[in-house]
């Protein structure tokens, strides 16, 4: 006997592109960095309800953080939802938070993300 077909659509797994920061800027390069999440933000990015519009990357201490990302709350998470636009932090290797640092220091360039995805 052959197995029912599921009817439900599998969501996740999508790409989140900031097809606005290839068109403002001209890309030099490019680096795949983790990225620190908290709680419910983990479904709500592999829902894909992300928003990379006005996000752009500071160096702070040593440490690469991504302000303005903004990740929708997740509805069905329990008490505690953290902010949609709550600074997050870049997981990379030192040596390539050291080159950043120094690309980062030159006339005109900035940090800014383009991909996201799960």
């Amino acid at each position: 006997m052959a197995k029912k077909e599921s009817s439900q659509k599998v969501e996740g797994g999508k790409s989140i592109q900031n097809r606005k920061a290839r068109y403002d800027y001209e890309l030099i390069d490019k680096y795949e960095a983790g990225i620190a999440l908290v709680g419910s933000e983990v479904k709500s990015v592999w829902l894909g309800r992300v928003n990379m519009a006005d996000a752009y990357c500071e160096l702070r201490e040593g440490e690469l953080w991504i302000l303005n990302l903004d990740i929708e709350p997740y509805e069905y998470a329990s008490i505690k939802k953290p902010e949609r636009r709550r600074n997050r932090k870049l997981l990379l290797h030192r040596h390539e938070l050291d080159l950043i640092d120094r690309r980062s220091r030159e006339k005109g360039f900035t940090i800014v993300p383009t991909a996201m995805y799960f």
